[in-house]
């Protein structure tokens, strides 16, 4: 396995795994937030909110990082 194959696996894994973290993710916004009326109440993240969260930061970064190392490794 070349480092290029093991970076290919990272990017689609990363990938995967950050497209769930993000549907996984509670939203409240409704119909009528869209049209400007929203009447959210922004509360802070905690429990398992704050954990998808922080691991949804975590996965973008490491997608991206990933990508660059790709790019900037000769082929």
């Amino acid at each position: 396995m070349t480092i290029n194959v093991i970076l290919q696996i990272l990017t689609v894994g990363s990938a995967v795994l950050m497209v769930t973290c993000i549907l996984l993710q509670q939203r409240g916004a409704s119909l009528g937030a869209g049209f400007g009326s929203s009447g959210e109440l922004f509360t802070t993240r905690r429990g398992l909110d704050k954990n998808l969260f922080e691991a949804t930061i975590v996965l973008a970064v490491i997608f991206v990082l990933s990508i660059l190392t790709g790019l900037l490794l000769p082929a």
